[in-house]
């Protein structure tokens, strides 16, 4: 799936070199048509909140081919992260999803960074970025909103039974670079962070109502504050205090714009996605014959454009890329 410094031909090329088979798309000629148009997407389109990246689409679009070739099983991979054993990438039978362990870098979003990088413990969770997904989580996708693989680990209601093994090596990357980074992440963090708690402690979403936003918000505000003063004196070198400090004071600028009334309205869409996305499986399966294989899913899909080893490409430019905000 490429996009911006990548392309399908450069992809294609790649990959022949590799003596490796390979389809490659150019996401940015992919019709508006392939996803339906979420409502949660839309509740954040004209906001402050809407994020112009197309993670989401093509892990969406991964999704659909896979229905439509009737395959059993799918990775999804970033192009920052790599396999110390290929060979041991687990086979998923008979779970919905089985995430890779991070041997490498800590995929957390700015604040989870700033948090253990002021002496706090902080996990790190699997994510979509190295995640095997089996034919029964099929039915989920990925909103377009940070910790998209989160909410794509929940079937609308309930977490769906996830496994953890192997090993994947995120690449090193700084999560300071830019305070859009933070800004970008901070209502999925909110949002993500929230349903997990509530899942946690054995509740449901029906109980993710105003008042508990109120106070997930209240705590969250806190909490990043407390990192931005323990930062002034945790963090040595003068340069790194100031660009961890602007991140935060990033994030915690665009979490007051975060109000417990957009919470809520934002998960009642989501839930409603959920079941747009499972009816649109369904269209999407009559009439069609997964023994086409994946040309037959790309012409279902509407989708002209794409490369594979043979055709001819651009010399490779570099590595193919995820957008820059995760």
């Amino acid at each position: 799936m490429c996009s911006l410094r990548s392309s399908a031909s450069d992809a294609a090329l790649a990959a022949e070199r590799a003596g490796v088979r390979t389809k490659a798309i150019d996401v940015r000629r992919v019709p508006d048509s392939v996803v339906p148009k979420f409502a949660s997407d839309g509740l954040l389109r004209s906001s402050p909140f809407h994020r112009l990246v197309d993670t989401s689409l093509k892990r969406n679009l991964g999704l659909l081919i896979a229905v439509l070739c009737g395959w059993k099983r799918i990775m999804f991979l970033d192009d920052d992260i790599v396999l110390s054993q290929p060979s041991n990438v687990p086979a998923a039978d008979g779970l919905p999803i089985v995430g890779l362990a991070n041997a490498g870098m800590p995929d957390n979003s700015v604040v989870c960074h700033a948090l253990r990088d002021t002496g706090e413990d902080q996990d790190v969770f699997i994510g979509g970025g190295a995640l095997v997904v089996g034919e029964a989580a099929f039915s989920s996708f990925f909103p377009n909103i940070y910790n998209e693989d989160w909410f794509f680990l929940i079937d609308g209601l309930r977490r769906r039974s996830v496994a953890v093994t192997g090993a994947a090596i995120q690449a090193a990357y700084d999560p300071y670079c830019d305070p859009r980074r933070a800004r970008s992440e901070e209502l999925g963090d909110i949002l993500a962070e929230g349903i997990f708690a509530l899942l946690d402690i054995g509740r449901g979403l029906e109980d993710a109502n105003g008042a508990y936003w109120a106070e997930f918000l209240r705590d969250r505000r806190r909490l990043i504050s407390a990192i931005i003063a323990r930062a002034a004196g945790s963090v040595n070198k003068p340069e790194q205090r100031a660009r961890v400090s602007a991140a935060l004071k990033a994030a915690i600028g665009r979490s007051r714009l975060i109000t417990p009334e957009l919470c809520v309205r934002y998960l009642h869409h989501w839930q409603s996605d959920c079941l747009l996305w499972r009816a649109h499986l369904r269209d999407l399966r009559r009439g069609h014959r997964a023994a086409s294989g994946i040309e037959g899913a790309l012409a279902t899909l509407g989708i002209a454009h794409s490369a594979q080893p043979g055709m001819s490409g651009r010399m490779m430019r570099g590595a193919v890329r995820r957008p820059f905000f995760r």
